[in-house]
């Protein structure tokens, strides 16, 4: 594991990192996340045995912003209102994937749909617009265990597991907060699967 301070890091060489398959844990707008390129199969299959994640239970992808998201859901009338009133910030929608889609197992539920929502952590939102695509954006813990907030979680969670995270950004203890609010969304219906601090209104 490479540890670097947040302060420190160079966004082109944590790009490069990603793109060559690296996996990262940095700062989200809840937790510590667990992340990679989201088209990397291989690299998405490293995030599940660092979590000890079941197979068939699909992890979120961040953004930048909502256009770069078009490209591999059905768009429709709620999505465009969840846009305008709730991203960039804690609100994760599952939604229906393009039939034409493919992405890496993990990534695309069973049932076709994609998890993901508009960061609004500065960090988060400059890596993945600089990928120019979504990045994997899982709680950096193994499964059954509490969400990290700080290095001390973090590194104790891991310097001891059989497969580690390659590279860490410290960004110091975050604010406790709930994990995201997720909602699915379908046929005109906007369904509320996990209740975090964000309400929805619509």
């Amino acid at each position: 594991m490479q540890l670097i301070k947040q302060d420190d890091i160079s966004i082109p060489d944590i790009v490069s990192a990603l793109k060559s398959g690296k996996t990262i844990i940095y700062p989200t707008e809840t937790c510590y996340g667990l992340g990679c390129d989201a088209l990397s199969a291989d690299a998405v299959k490293k995030v599940f045995q660092i979590k000890k994640r079941q197979k068939d239970k699909p992890v979120l992808v961040v953004v930048s912003d909502e256009s770069m998201i078009t490209d591999y859901v059905v768009w429709n009338e709620e999505l465009v209102t969840i846009s305008e009133h709730y991203w960039p910030g804690p609100l994760t929608v599952v939604a229906d994937a393009k039939s034409d889609m493919k992405l890496p197992q993990g990534i695309l539920g069973s049932n076709k749909t994609l998890a993901f929502r508009v960061t609004d952590h500065p960090l988060a939102s400059e890596i993945s617009a600089s990928l120019g695509h979504p990045l994997v954006s899982t709680s950096a813990n193994i499964s059954e265990l509490e969400s990290p907030y700080d290095m001390e979680s973090v590194l104790g969670m891991f310097e001891n597991a059989d497969v580690q995270p390659d590279i860490i950004i410290d960004a110091g203890p975050l604010p406790h907060k709930s994990p995201s609010t997720v909602v699915r969304v379908k046929d005109g219906d906007v369904k509320i699967l996990r209740q975090g601090e964000l309400v929805l209104e619509l």
